[in-house]
């Protein structure tokens, strides 16, 4: 079940998103983003579906393992459907006891599984399809006007970049401890939903004692590299965006444009 969550992951490649600048990737994932929280209607959300598809083939990602990644989110996309099902208050669909479905919950439940999966996936894409340096060197450039307000661009860049890069790792090291203690007779999986949470709670000493080890590590093997910060740094391979980021920056802008002119004529 962890090992399923693909946000932090690089698959290496050579297509065209992975030739793309990561300045371009990150505001494009940004743009998309937004424009979920705007789109008004259930087919601007199969139209942004066939979108995200569309660019896991451009990718060549295989389209299972991106799906993967919502797995182990399936509790909280269940819920949050449940929840629009029942709490929204308009037509009567049926009862459940003491709970009433309508026809609004439903529609707006489906909306926000298809937001929440749509995130997941674009957010998937960009980790996916650029490696941890590019991340790092897009971000920085894109925090760099920020400086002159003192702003520690290069530094927000690398601690947002490690913590994303060591998403799978402490992922893999809590699957380990997992078996590790289910082999000593542990049980994860049996009992209420609060009985599984409780039995959680010894997993994470360990996995936070194996965190903080590989914390101190990363920072000895930084040290020994000489790494002093952002400051007078050089790069083997600097940022240039060519034709294919201006089609990409023009697409995502096209989009922009066509959510607008949805939301102000349904």
């Amino acid at each position: 079940m962890l090992r399923d969550i693909t946000i932090g992951q690089y698959l290496a490649g050579d297509s065209v998103l992975h030739r793309l600048d990561p300045r371009t990737k990150i505001l494009s994932t940004l743009v998309f983003m937004i424009v979920l929280f705007l789109v008004p209607s259930l087919a601007g959300y199969l139209i942004l579906a066939a979108l995200a598809v569309f660019l896991v083939m451009l990718a060549r990602v295989p389209l299972r393992m991106v799906l993967r990644g919502l797995k182990p989110l399936a509790f909280i996309l269940v819920l949050t459907f449940s929840l629009q099902l029942f709490m929204t208050r308009g037509e009567t669909l049926f009862r459940l006891g003491g709970l009433v479905a309508t026809r609004e919950g439903l529609n707006m439940g489906i909306l926000m599984v298809f937001r929440l999966s749509l995130l997941i996936v674009t957010t998937s894409l960009l980790t996916l399809t650029t490696s941890p340096i590019a991340l790092t060197d897009g971000i920085e450039h894109l925090l760099r006007p920020f400086r002159r307000l003192g702003v520690p661009a290069h530094e927000l860049a690398m601690m947002m970049t490690i913590a994303l890069r060591f998403i799978p790792t402490l992922l893999e090291e809590a699957d380990k401890i997992m078996k590790a203690q289910m082999a000593r007779g542990a049980d994860f999986h049996s009992g209420n939903l609060l009985r599984r949470a409780r039995s959680l709670v010894p997993l994470l000493v360990p996995l936070f004692v194996s965190s903080f080890r590989r914390a101190d590590e990363l920072a000895m093997a930084m040290e020994a590299r000489c790494y002093r910060g952002g400051e007078g740094r050089t790069r083997m391979k600097e940022l240039r965006m060519g034709l294919r980021d201006a089609v990409a920056l023009a697409a995502t802008s096209a989009l922009v444009l066509g959510v607008i002119c949805l939301r102000r004529w349904p």
